[in-house]
């Protein structure tokens, strides 16, 4: 993970303190491969999935991303050629890291699952996930399949910052980790316990940070691919074993981006595809929709460096397919419609913090009873957020409010570090339909303003339909509009245009945020019946 702005000189770390196993996949024999002369065009998904890794398990691969203080955390994604992709589960099923991740006397917004691991194991035929937590520990969750159960493993004192698992050729488990100084740490066999660990590289001054390390065994050689955030990648060499002594190579830098007013495509991982080729994917800082992934092809040279391959000098905005076979099926859709049926969540959805689970529930539409007694959305629990698919996309939801109470506030946000929402305010045995910005943090993640109520219109009856509008496209502070419905078909325009900013420093992109919180007493209740994501 990394700061993602293009010249920022301050690491991750101190900005926050002053506020793959490849291998394994690399030795599957190639399967029957489809020529193909169609293209895929970048971004391959348009939404906030960072600091990603890569993987291929037979013929399907894997990739995870950061969630930050989300929950539950670490989405695993699959795709069968690279290009289509689903959320198939999460790797850290819980965020049980302290009270700060349930909203308990403290908060964890920025702090949680930060660039992470994710790699697969051939001998046990496991999946492992590793990522440190708060500069503290580290731990690793294993799982036989990435829809789950996923279990916790173990947990090492040692943080291993921004790391990269390597499943070796000979079944050893490797570590690679660190900002600016990377090292490299050995496992012990059942993966419980740190063997060894020893620096193996100092960054130049030259270069500057380098971190987000991916661990890779290629033809008998080991890489150590590494961000500068957020405008450059490098990749580490040695031909003399895991722990080196490592040579250096620069991949790319001020690379101009598949996305006009987005970033340099930079902290990603590499994978082979069943056939032999190469591709590298990145993500994009693309604020205010967050950092979106990019895919690229790779060719090595002669003497095995990594050389994405690119289009008028540039990443590319569109490539050949990748020559894959056939997918078994097609991936289910990042957006559409979620009536929330079934007796769980659908993988798309992750809650602000950790959710009071007696506060919830599922089947006959979402019902969410107030978990919180506040007047800041931001200390609210069981708030409900969902990806913005770009590069715009609107959300519509139908509410039935007719469980609400005096002082009770339930609705759509657009939630960010400043933020705004369309929702529904009762008070005094009446119920309105409002507009509310002026919800803000400070760069410490302490609540600045919790909101003014800036346009309004009576409702009657016990169901509405909420609409949020979102413009996430690059380069610029983009609108978010608001308007409801009381018939499903006319909606009718709320308040004035929501600036989404589009500064790094949350990490994290917009969401659409469903959230139901009292300020005065708890006991009310609404029911989300039909959610859509929708775009143009």
């Amino acid at each position: 993970m990394d700061l993602s702005w293009s010249h920022q000189p301050l690491t991750r770390r101190r900005t926050l303190a002053a506020a793959t196993g490849l291998a394994a996949g690399a030795l599957l024999p190639p399967g029957p491969a489809l020529a193909t002369a169609a293209q895929y065009t970048n971004p391959v998904i348009w939404q906030d999935f960072a600091d990603i890794d890569i993987i291929r398990v037979g013929d399907t691969y894997y990739a995870s991303a950061s969630t930050m203080h989300y929950s539950p955390g670490a989405p695993v994604l699959r795709s069968y050629d690279l290009v289509n992709w689903e959320i198939a589960g999460h790797s850290v099923p819980v965020l049980d890291f302290g009270a700060k991740y349930d909203l308990n006397g403290a908060r964890g917004y920025v702090r949680g699952i930060w660039a992470s691991s994710l790699a697969y194991r051939p001998s046990n035929r496991t999946f492992y996930w590793l990522g440190q937590i708060d500069f503290a520990r580290t731990y690793l969750y294993t799982a036989t399949a990435v829809e789950g159960p996923w279990n916790r493993l173990t947990t090492i004192s040692t943080p291993y910052y921004d790391a990269g698992l390597l499943v070796d050729t000979d079944d050893t488990l490797y570590v690679a980790y660190g900002n600016t100084t990377i090292s490299v740490a050995q496992l012990s066999p059942d993966g419980r316990n740190q063997v060894r660990t020893q620096e193996v590289f100092r960054t130049p001054s030259s270069v500057g940070t380098l971190e987000g390390a991916r661990f890779y065994k290629i033809n008998g050689q080991y890489y150590i691919f590494l961000t500068r955030p957020a405008n450059g990648q490098y990749i580490l060499k040695s031909s003399s074993g895991p722990f080196g002594p490592y040579t250096m190579r620069q991949v790319l830098l001020d690379l101009r981006g598949p996305i006009p007013g987005g970033g340099v495509p930079h902290q990603g991982g590499l994978v082979r595809t069943q056939s032999g080729a190469w591709y590298y994917m990145a993500f994009v800082d693309a604020y205010p929709g967050g950092r979106v992934p990019a895919l690229a092809p790779v060719t090595w040279t002669a003497d095995g460096w990594p050389v994405v391959q690119l289009v008028d000098g540039a990443w590319g905005t569109t490539y050949p397919s990748p020559a894959v076979p056939t997918p078994p099926r097609q991936v289910t859709p990042m957006t559409g419609v979620d009536t929330f049926d079934g007796t769980t969540l659908k993988p798309r959805w992750e809650w602000n913090h950790n959710p009071d689970n007696t506060k919830w529930s599922v089947g006959d539409g979402l019902t969410l009873r107030t978990a919180t007694v506040t007047h800041d959305l931001y200390w609210a629990r069981n708030t409900l957020t969902h990806r913005i698919q770009g590069p715009t996309s609107t959300a519509t939801v139908q509410l039935d409010h007719s469980a609400m109470r005096d002082g009770d506030r339930a609705g759509l946000a657009l939630l960010r570090d400043s933020s705004a929402w369309i929702g529904l305010k009762r008070d005094g045995g009446a119920t309105r339909v409002v507009m509310v910005t002026g919800l803000t943090m400070d760069s410490n993640w302490n609540t600045t303003g919790t909101g003014t109520e800036i346009a309004s219109a009576p409702v009657s009856g016990g169901r509405v339909w909420l609409r949020a509008n979102a413009d996430i496209r690059p380069g610029a502070p983009r609108p978010g509009t608001f308007s409801y419905s009381t018939d499903g078909i006319t909606f009718t325009r709320l308040g004035p245009a929501f600036s989404m900013g589009n500064d790094w420093r949350f990490f994290m992109g917009y969401r659409f945020a469903l959230f139901n919180h009292a300020t005065q007493a708890l006991g009310g209740a609404v029911r989300v019946t039909r959610f859509e994501v929708s775009t143009p």
